[in-house]
């Protein structure tokens, strides 16, 4: 028996997978590839497909996918960190979005409902669309990325008033106020359901299925509960995405999250194709080549306004001005639930044929184009940062302040206050080395000023802001942020300001490290590497391998690997920098604890160089530095003493007093 529903996901998948062949050796994003293959696929197109209802419906269960997994990544923690980003900055951008769109409208001679109705069309933005790419440049925790995700949840919310607001513009009245009373009843249920299955039930519900260690019963509590919150909130109004992603929020908050995305995610990169294969299909190509010239040039002024407003919105929410500019660029499309309210608007009359086409044309033009803007909005930022732009918009407007020069010398600057910066700034507290931090986010600012953190409001990307935090006369720059554009740009910017700094660039992928020792790095951190080290780290703690032998192989294992990843750049390493000149010499600092074998001796007797290659180079002593100390220096309790050799041979020599050293302190 023939089923048309298979034959046609054989046809659009087999369809993907050539297009996206072509996609991937011309270097061309994969949704455009998947817009293609719906436009082709389509009705309007080839006419392959006959079952485009069902294949609608396929997409809606890709979109629930889509965002149950962002919200998995994401966290009921961090959502209320950007919640100024939701209320504030999505309410600036919808409303302002929706004014300029509906007086356009009107001025071209559309009636006051078809031009609100076109207001509510052009204010949305595709969250699928901009997550994904945001995910896939590893963008989501950057400062443009949470701003972003913020204005996209707001419209996510708003599409429900704006549904419920069409009939009333088509002449429809009914009970709308009863129906709005309802909905606010049902949506204020729904966010208690959240909470109270974010913190009881759903924890306890997955302990003790996985406690079955059934990996089918665990995967389909996952499914259920993705599915079970996407109906209740589309039952009551809402959207299945915004459910979806709720569901994904209330797993996040659970030990069981990292399981249930990696059980998600195949189920997820198998549906969420149909989505943009479904907006392709709906595409009249012959319209699109009757008018093209009329459609690319309204497709290009939506992309363009905007861009501008959503720069705007940011830009009041007090970021500086090349965040805000990313962040316009990223919203600048028009969105998916636009489609769906569409559907409503022709229903009622608010979208003639024409009409309608040309919405659905400029439309997928704009989304096609916006895996091109995202990754061209980083160098067009820089370009436009370097026209006449006023000092106080490229900081941004935040009202503190103004910043001053930071008085220190020696010390370290920190650019980003996330988990890396906040460990690196309490490591330098404890140790009483003096530092100055950068970030971004003017709520942060704000809060830390309060407790007396010395930070500063800013972007490192630009030259003022590294110069008020006295970067020539720094010792140490740590490079801390999510944003991996932005890394390359403040390396790139620190380097040029500042030759001798030493800088410390934290990146995600091994694949990052090259172009940033290109740009004058001194260390680069990767995540992934680290990750590897901890998860080794753990698991031969578990088999009770001796510490060590643990510490020793720590110590190889980093010796070889960074030896290995600076090779990629010995031809741009600069001549000025020992440390990367020279591969196998490492400094570090041990304490002689109360009660070692090693007080009362001198140098020359623990034999430090003859057995182990080592150099100690200086000795703290209380608050006294003993440079270059003789070979008959005796040593005291507490002296830190200052080695130089080789990192393997430094770890033998330091694990060979630790046993009876136990105050080590290395760095």
């Amino acid at each position: 028996m023939e089923i048309p529903l298979l034959t046609d996901i054989v046809i659009i998948f087999g369809l993907s997978i050539g297009i996206l062949f072509i996609c991937h050796r011309l270097r061309v994003p994969t949704i455009v590839g998947f817009l293609l293959a719906g436009i082709l696929a389509g009705p309007y197109g080839l006419g392959l497909v006959k079952a485009v209802h069902e294949v609608e419906i396929l997409a809606e269960i890709g979109v629930v996918l889509l965002l149950f997994t962002i919200g998995i990544e994401f966290s009921l923690q961090r959502l209320l960190q950007i919640k100024k980003s939701v209320l504030t900055g999505g309410s600036i951008q919808v409303l302002l979005t929706f004014f300029v769109a509906f007086v356009i409208a009107r001025q071209l001679g559309q009636p006051v409902g078809n031009s609100i109705f076109i207001g509510f069309l052009i204010s949305l933005s595709s969250t699928a669309i901009v997550l994904k790419l945001l995910q896939e440049r590893g963008e989501v925790d950057s400062p443009h990325g949470r701003t972003a995700l913020g204005i996209l949840i707001f419209q996510d919310i708003i599409i429900v008033p704006m549904i419920l607001v069409t009939p009333l513009l088509a002449g429809a009245t009914g009970n709308a106020g009863e129906s709005v009373l309802v909905l606010i009843a049902k949506g204020i249920g729904i966010i208690g359901l959240v909470i109270v299955s974010t913190k009881w039930i759903v924890p306890r519900v997955l302990y003790q299925i996985a406690r079955t260690r059934s990996q089918e019963l665990f995967l389909l509590s996952i499914i259920v509960i993705c599915l079970a919150v996407a109906w209740a909130t589309s039952s009551a109004g809402l959207s299945l995405a915004l459910g979806a992603f709720l569901a994904g929020l209330i797993i996040s908050e659970s030990e069981y999250s990292h399981q249930a995305l990696g059980n998600i995610l195949p189920f997820r990169d198998v549906f969420t194709p149909f989505f943009f294969v479904s907006i392709g299909m709906l595409l009249d190509v012959g319209f699109l080549f009757r008018q093209p010239g009329s459609i690319a040039l309204i497709a290009l002024s939506v992309l363009v306004l905007k861009s501008i407003i959503a720069c705007f919105a940011t830009v009041l929410l007090g970021f500086p001005f090349r965040t805000s500019i990313l962040v316009g660029l990223a919203l600048s499309q028009v969105g998916e639930f636009s489609f769906i309210l569409s559907k409503t608007g022709v229903e009622h009359g608010l979208l003639a044929g024409n009409i309608h086409q040309m919405f659905l044309a400029f439309s997928i033009l704009s989304m096609a184009a916006t895996p091109f803007i995202i990754a061209l909005a980083p160098p067009l930022a820089d370009t436009i940062l370097r026209l006449p732009v006023p000092k106080r918009l490229v900081l941004g407007i935040y009202p503190i302040s103004e910043t001053k020069v930071v008085d220190r010398k020696d010390h370290v600057i920190i650019i980003g206050f996330g988990v890396n910066g906040r460990n690196v700034a309490r490591a330098a507290r404890f140790a009483g080395i003096p530092y100055a931090i950068i970030e971004m986010n003017p709520a942060t600012v704000r809060s830390e000023q309060a407790k007396g953190e010395p930070i500063y409001y800013g972007d490192a990307t630009q030259e003022t802001v590294l110069q008020k935090a006295n970067i020539k006369n720094a010792r140490i720059v740590v490079v801390a942020i999510n944003d991996p554009t932005a890394t390359r740009r403040i390396t790139e910017v620190v380097r040029r300001i500042s030759p001798k700094v030493h800088l410390i660039v934290r990146t995600r992928y091994l694949q990052e490290m090259k172009p940033l020792y290109e740009l004058g790095a001194s260390e680069v951190i990767p995540e992934e590497f680290e990750t590897s080290i901890e998860i080794f780290t753990r698991v031969l703690t578990k088999y009770l391998i001796p510490r060590d032998e643990i510490e020793r192989l720590l110590a190889e294992v980093r010796a070889d690997g960074y030896e290995m990843f600076r090779s990629i750049s010995k031809a741009s390493a600069s001549l000025s920098d020992l440390k990367l000149q020279l591969h196998d010499v490492d400094m570090s600092t041990f304490r002689i604890a109360q009660g070692s074998p090693l007080i009362g001796k001198t140098l020359a007797q623990i034999e430090l160089r003859r057995r182990y290659s080592v150099s100690v180079v200086a000795i703290r002593r209380d608050s006294q530095i003993l440079s270059n100390p003789g070979a008959d220096t005796v040593l005291h309790s507490n002296d830190v003493l200052f080695v130089l050799g080789s990192s393997q041979k430094i770890s033998e020599a330091i694990n060979t007093f630790s046993s009876s050293n136990k105050g080590d302190e290395r760095s």
